[in-house]
C-alpha cells in the first residue's frame, strides 16, 4: 500500500511558495509519508529543465531525486524514498454552446520526453512560459485529443470538478454532463478529481459518475500543503501500476480527504457581506444576497444537489474507503492554542515526526497512547476524535475556508496534568489561540450570528440595471426592416445603399442575392458579387450555402474580390503571366530607384506608382525622371513576365472595354459590389464596364468608413455614381443593431465633425455602459492596463483573481477571450501589447499580413506550392533559388521533380496544415520561426488553393496568424483598425488614441484628418457592448469630440471602485 498526491504546483505557478522545487517537495513528501508525488507544471520549460537536472529516471515511468539534492534536516524520517511522476494542470478558458467555460484538467504523463512533445504542441496554441499552470483558449475535448496524439498512455483527469469558477461541473462556468464537455472523446475519461470541497459520498449521489474512479489530491501551492488530500494505492509503484489504478480502478483502494466543509466553496454565500447559506436558504432568497442584492456564489453542496439523482446518504456499490483527516500542524494548533504556523507548533511537529514517524502514520495508525506519551493528552485525544469523525464542522463559502474543530468551548482550559505531558518538548498550552489573543488586543467585537429569516432583500440590486446596460431585454431584430426590404426588392438599374455600421449591410446583400435567385428566378451564373476581402467572400459563400442548400447553384455565382475575379478572368482568357509577390515588387522598385538616382523610399515609390496607375488622368507625372522611372519599372515587370496588383486590374479593365464575348458579359448581368466606399478609380471604372449591358448594379457601403485613401479610394464615390448614373436610386439604412446607444451616439458625434450631409444612425439596443477613456503614464502602462482589464472582464483567470475583487464582473457577465478585440492604428503598437498579454497568460491571435511573409524560406515555400498549381517557370525558378540555391538546370530540375512527386498528390488530398507540417520536417525548417508562422496561418484553411490565393491576393483581414491549431476560437483578437473593418466584438479596446498616433502623423506626408477620423469611427463602431479607449501622454484631439455625458474618464493603475473587493491576504495565498 502506498500514498500518492498527483496534483501539485511548483514555484513557477502563480501564488506559490518559493520552496516549490524538487528538493523541498521530496523533503515534505518524506515528512508526510507520501510515496508518489506529481511534479506539477510540466508545461513550463524552466521547470522541465530543472526536473531533468535534479531527477533521475527509474526506468518504469517514475523518477527519484538525485542523492546530492536531498535535504537532511535531522528530524524528517528517511525510511520512505518518494518517487515523482510527471504531471501538470492546464486551464482551459473558452466559449462552448454560447457560454464561457473555465475548466482545469490534470494531465499525468509517462515521462519527460512525452512532456516535451506535448508542451511543443501546446506552445503552438498559446503562452506556456508565463505560468506553471498555463491558460489556453482551448476546448477540453481538443486538449484531450492533443494529449492522446502525443502521449497515448497519458492520463487525463478533470480537476476539482465541483469548484464553482474553474471546473467541469462548476456552477459558474462548467457543464452539466461529462459528455457535453468531452463529446466523442468522453470514453477516454476514466477518473475525476473530487476537490477539497466535496468528498466521495457527495459524488456517489450523482449516478453519472459511477463509471469514473474518484481520486483526490492536494493541489498544493507549497510543499507544506502536500497530502491535504491523497490516494491510497495497492499496486506496483510504477507508471503502469498508477495507470491501471486510475484508468481501471485496479489497485485504487481509497482516498484521504479534507473534510468537505473545510473547503473554500462548500456552502453558498457572499464573503463581503459575511453570509454563509445552505442550498435551501439560497433558494429562499432566489440566489441573491439579501444584504447587497448581488448574486451569491453557489457552492459545491448546492451544485451537487442540482445534478444529484440519488438521496443524501446513498452509498455506491463497490464504494471505496475514504478517510477524512486534517493536517497535523492544524491539529497541534487546536490542541495547544498556538497558531499552525508558530515556531512552537513547528517545533512540536518536528519532534513528533522524529519520534513517531511520518505525518500520515501519526494521523492514521500510531497508537493514541504512544502519541499522548510523546506529545500530550490533548493532541492524542484530538487524533482519536479525528479518526472517529468526532468533529465540529463550520462550512467554507465564497472563497473563505471552513473550520473543523476538535475541541469545544472551554475544554482546553482544563489543563490538569497537561503541562507536564509537554515537558519533554518544552511546550506550554495556551488557553487562548493566538488569533483570539489578537482579537482581544484590538478589542474587536464579533458580530452576532445572522438569522437568515430576519434578513430582507436589498432595496436596490445591480441586476435591475442588467437590461439597460446590456440590452438583454430587447427583442431580437426583425428579419428585414423596411429600408432593408426596400433595398432587397429594388429593381432599379442602379441601386446604391448607404449602410452605416451595424445596420445589417451583409445581411441585406445576402438577402438580395437570395431574392434574385429564389423570387425573381435569376440564373446564378448571371450574378457576380464583389467583396473587399477574400475572407468576406468565403463567409458570403458559406451563408448562401446554408440558405440555398444547393452547392451547384452556389458554384455558378461569381463571388470574390476585384483582384481575384480579375485574375480568374485573365487566366480564362489565356493570358500568361505571374503575379509578382511583395519581395519581387520591392526588388524591382529598388532597382529602378538606384538606376534613376531617386531620393525616395521603396514604400513611397510603390505608393506613388500605384496611385498613378489607379488614376493616370488625375495624377500624371510632371517630372521627366518620374516618367522614365515608371517606364523602367514597367519594363522590368514585362521582361520577367510579371504583373503587379494594379496591372491585374488594368489588364482586366482593358479586356472589359474591348471584349465582345457574350458569355463573359452575361456573368455581370446582376452585379453587386460590397464596401463600395473603398473602390479606387480603376475598380470604379471596371465596375461600370462590367455593368454595361447588364440589368442591375447594386452597390452598398458607407462613405464614413472610406479608409483607403492611400490606395486611391474616395469617400465621394456615392456622389460620383449619382453624377455618372443619374438613374441611381439611393437608400439609407439608419438602424444600428450592433452597438448599444452609448457607442453609437459617441461615434456619431465624432464622425459628424467631417463635412457632408447630416448623418442619421439610431441604436436598436439598450443604452449601455458609458465609453471608458483611460489615460496611462506610458505605452507599457497602457499595455498592462489592457491585459489586467481583460483578466477582469473574463471574470479572472484563476482562483486568485476570483478572490481579489472580480465578483461584480462575474455576476454581471463573463466574457470569453473571443469576445474581445484589441485594435491599434499600426502594427508597431502590437509589440508591447503582445508582451503584456503573454505575461498575463492571455491567449491571443494576431490578424494581418506579417513580415514573416518576406522571409526567403517562406517565399520559397509559397513559390514551390504555387508552381505545382500554376506550372509556370518563374515560380519554379524562384523556389529553386530560395530553397535549394539552385538554378533550373538538370540538377535543379531533378531536385524539384523529386519534391514535386511527393507533394503534388497531397495538394488535393490534405489540408495545408498537414502538408506544411510534413514540409517543415522534410526541408529541416521546424526551427524556422517564419515558416512556423506560415504554418500557423495555414491552420485557418481547408485547401492549399485557398491558402495560396489569400497569400497572394489577401487583404489584412484575410490572414489570421493564430499561435495554435484551430481547435477553438478562444483567443483575444489583436488587429489594426484597417483590418477590423466589417467585424464586431462585444468588447473593444482601441489603444493608442493619442496625439501623433491617431491621427497618425508622418514626417514626409500631410495628415488626412478626415480619413483618420473615419478610421477612428470604424474602430469605435466595432464595439457591441463596451468600448474602452486608451492613450498614453497626450490624448487624441478626436477624444474631445465625444460628449462628456457619454464618457467615463479614468487613469490606468487606479482600481475602479465597483471592483475593489477584498484584498486576499498572505495566509489565503499560502493556504491555497
Amino acid at each position: 500500500m502506498y500514498i500518492s498526491d498527483l496534483h501539485i504546483h511548483s514555484r513557477f505557478s502563480r501564488a506559490t511558495s518559493k520552496e516549490g522545487d524538487p528538493e523541498h517537495l521530496e523533503l515534505w513528501a518524506r515528512k508526510k509519508g507520501i510515496h508518489l508525488v506529481g511534479t506539477g507544471d510540466f508545461t513550463h520549460p524552466q521547470w522541465r529543465e530543472e526536473l531533468k537536472e535534479k531527477l533521475e529516471p527509474e526506468g518504469n515511468g517514475l523518477y527519484r531525486l538525485k542523492k546530492e539534492y536531498q535535504i537532511q534536516d535531522g528530524m524528517t524520517p528517511d525510511n520512505i524514498e518518494p518517487r515523482f511522476v510527471v504531471t501538470g494542470e492546464i486551464s482551459s478558458i473558452y466559449k462552448k454552446n454560447d457560454k464561457t467555460r473555465k475548466v482545469h484538467n490534470l494531465l499525468i504523463l509517462p515521462g519527460l520526453e512525452e512532456a516535451d512533445r506535448l508542451s511543443a504542441r501546446l506552445e503552438e496554441i498559446g503562452n506556456i512560459h508565463s505560468d506553471g499552470r498555463p491558460i489556453l483558449g482551448l476546448d477540453c475535448r481538443d486538449l484531450l485529443e492533443i494529449m492522446l496524439e502525443t502521449a497515448e498512455t497519458g492520463i487525463f483527469v478533470p480537476a476539482h470538478i465541483w469548484t464553482p469558477h474553474f471546473a467541469m461541473f462548476g456552477a459558474f462556468s462548467g457543464f452539466d454532463t461529462v459528455e457535453e464537455c468531452f463529446e466523442d472523446l468522453t470514453p477516454y475519461i476514466h477518473a475525476v478529481e473530487t476537490g477539497l470541497s466535496s468528498d466521495p459520498p457527495m459524488n456517489w449521489r450523482v449516478s453519472a459518475l459511477d463509471r469514473y474512479q474518484l481520486i483526490s489530491n492536494s493541489d498544493a501551492h507549497s510543499p507544506g500543503k502536500l497530502g491535504r488530500e491523497a490516494n491510497l494505492m495497492d499496486t506496483e509503484l510504477s507508471y503502469e501500476g498508477l495507470w491501471k489504478a486510475i484508468q481501471t480502478g485496479e489497485g485504487l483502494e481509497g482516498t484521504i480527504e479534507f473534510f468537505p466543509e473545510e473547503g473554500k466553496y462548500h456552502y453558498d454565500g457572499h464573503r463581503k457581506c459575511h453570509l454563509c447559506f445552505s442550498p435551501a436558504q439560497t433558494k429562499e432568497y432566489q440566489g441573491r444576497c439579501p444584504v447587497c442584492g448581488r448574486k451569491l456564489t453557489i457552492g459545491v453542496e448546492h451544485r451537487v444537489e442540482e445534478l444529484a439523482d440519488r438521496p443524501e446518504g446513498f452509498i455506491r456499490e463497490n464504494a471505496r474507503a475514504f478517510e477524512s483527516l486534517m493536517p497535523l500542524p492544524e491539529l497541534i494548533a487546536q490542541a495547544t492554542g498556538h497558531s499552525a504556523g508558530s515556531a512552537k507548533t513547528e517545533r512540536l511537529y518536528g519532534e513528533m515526526l522524529k519520534t513517531l514517524g511520518p505525518e500520515f502514520e501519526i494521523l492514521r495508525n500510531a497508537p493514541v497512547e504512544d502519541i499522548q506519551r510523546q506529545a500530550g493528552y490533548f493532541i492524542g485525544e484530538g487524533i482519536r476524535r479525528l479518526r472517529e469523525g468526532q468533529v465540529e464542522r463550520h462550512p467554507g463559502f465564497d472563497g473563505e475556508y471552513g473550520t473543523i474543530k476538535l475541541f469545544r468551548g472551554r475544554e482546553l482550559e482544563d489543563t490538569q496534568g497537561q503541562i507536564s505531558l509537554f515537558d519533554g518538548f518544552g511546550l506550554e498550552v495556551s488557553s487562548q489561540t493566538e488569533g483570539e489573543q489578537e482579537e482581544s488586543k484590538t478589542a474587536l467585537q464579533a458580530e452576532p450570528e445572522q438569522n437568515p429569516d430576519q434578513l430582507q432583500p436589498a432595496k436596490s440590486s445591480s441586476a435591475m440595471e442588467e437590461n439597460r446596460v446590456t440590452g438583454k431585454g430587447v427583442e431580437a431584430r426583425p428579419v428585414l426592416n423596411e429600408r432593408q426590404q426596400e433595398a432587397v426588392e429594388s429593381i432599379h438599374p442602379v441601386t446604391a445603399v448607404i449602410a452605416g455600421p451595424g445596420t445589417g449591410k451583409t445581411k441585406t446583400l445576402i438577402e438580395k442575392i437570395l431574392y434574385l435567385i429564389e423570387r425573381r428566378k435569376v440564373k446564378p451564373s448571371e450574378i457576380t458579387a464583389v467583396t473587399f476581402t477574400n475572407k468576406a467572400a468565403q463567409e458570403m459563400r458559406e451563408r448562401l450555402e446554408r440558405e440555398l442548400g444547393n452547392k451547384r447553384a452556389l458554384k455558378q455565382i461569381q463571388i470574390g474580390t476585384f483582384h481575384s475575379i480579375c485574375l480568374d478572368i485573365l487566366k480564362e482568357e489565356g493570358e500568361n503571366f505571374t503575379l509578382a509577390d511583395e519581395i519581387q515588387v520591392k526588388e524591382l522598385a529598388q532597382e529602378t530607384i538606384d538606376t534613376w538616382n531617386m531620393r525616395i523610399s521603396v514604400r513611397d515609390f510603390l505608393s506613388e506608382i500605384s496611385l498613378y496607375k489607379s488614376a493616370p488622368e488625375e495624377r500624371g507625372f510632371n517630372d521627366r525622371v518620374w516618367e522614365e522611372a515608371f517606364s523602367h519599372y514597367q519594363k522590368l515587370l514585362k521582361d520577367r513576365n510579371l504583373a503587379d496588383f494594379d496591372d491585374l486590374l488594368l489588364r482586366a479593365l482593358s479586356l472589359a472595354r474591348f471584349s465582345e464575348d457574350q458569355d463573359y458579359k452575361k456573368r455581370f448581368t446582376y452585379l453587386l459590389v460590397d464596401e463600395f466606399q473603398d473602390v479606387n478609380p480603376v475598380q470604379y471604372s471596371l465596375m461600370l464596364e462590367w455593368a454595361k449591358g447588364g440589368r442591375e448594379l447594386f452597390v452598398i457601403g458607407d462613405p464614413d468608413q472610406a479608409i483607403y485613401g492611400f490606395r486611391g479610394s474616395d469617400s465621394q464615390c456615392f456622389n460620383r455614381l449619382r453624377e455618372d448614373r443619374p438613374d441611381t436610386r439611393m437608400i439609407c439604412l439608419e438602424e444600428n443593431y450592433r452597438s448599444v446607444s452609448a457607442v453609437v451616439d459617441a461615434a456619431m458625434a465624432v464622425i459628424s465633425r467631417n463635412p457632408g450631409e447630416a448623418r442619421h444612425l439610431r441604436a436598436y439596443r439598450g443604452e449601455g455602459e458609458k465609453i471608458r477613456v483611460v489615460e496611462a503614464a506610458s505605452d507599457f502602462s497602457e499595455g498592462i492596463f489592457v491585459a489586467k482589464e481583460i483578466n477582469r472582464q473574463t471574470g479572472g483567470l484563476d482562483m486568485l483573481d476570483v478572490q481579489s475583487g472580480f465578483q461584480a464582473e462575474i455576476e454581471r457577465r463573463q466574457r470569453s477571450f473571443s469576445d474581445i478585440a484589441v485594435l491599434c492604428r499600426t502594427h508597431r503598437q502590437f509589440r508591447i501589447l503582445e508582451k503584456c498579454l503573454s505575461q498575463e497568460g492571455i491567449p491571443y491571435m494576431t490578424v494581418g499580413r506579417g513580415d514573416f511573409l518576406l522571409d526567403s524560406a517562406v517565399r520559397g515555400t509559397v513559390s514551390f506550392f504555387k508552381s505545382l498549381e500554376e506550372e509556370e517557370p518563374q515560380t519554379k525558378e524562384l523556389a529553386l533559388k530560395l530553397l535549394w540555391d539552385l538554378s533550373d538546370t538538370e540538377v535543379g530540375d531533378s531536385v524539384y521533380q523529386e519534391a514535386k512527386k511527393k507533394y503534388l498528390p497531397q495538394i488535393k488530398k490534405h489540408k495545408p496544415e498537414k502538408i506544411l507540417k510534413s514540409w517543415q520536417e522534410d526541408m529541416n525548417l521546424k526551427k524556422n520561426a517564419a515558416v512556423t508562422r506560415l504554418y500557423q496561418t495555414a491552420l485557418q484553411y481547408s485547401t492549399m488553393e485557398e491558402f495560396l490565393r489569400d497569400l497572394s491576393l489577401g487583404e489584412e483581414g484575410d490572414l489570421i496568424r493564430r499561435p495554435q491549431k484551430n481547435y477553438s476560437a478562444g483567443a483575444v483578437t489583436l488587429m489594426t483598425l484597417h483590418g477590423s473593418k466589417g467585424l464586431e466584438f462585444p468588447l473593444v479596446f482601441l489603444c493608442g488614441t493619442q496625439e501623433g498616433t491617431l491621427p497618425l502623423e508622418k514626417a514626409d506626408y500631410p495628415t488626412d484628418l478626415e480619413e483618420e477620423r473615419r478610421l477612428f469611427f470604424v474602430g469605435m463602431t466595432r464595439a457591441k457592448d463596451q468600448l474602452i479607449l486608451t492613450y498614453a501622454k497626450e490624448p487624441s484631439p478626436f477624444l474631445e469630440d465625444i460628449p462628456e455625458e457619454l464618457a467615463l474618464k479614468e487613469k490606468a493603475g487606479k482600481q475602479r471602485q465597483e471592483i475593489s473587493g477584498e484584498q486576499m491576504n498572505l495566509v489565503d495565498f499560502l493556504k491555497e
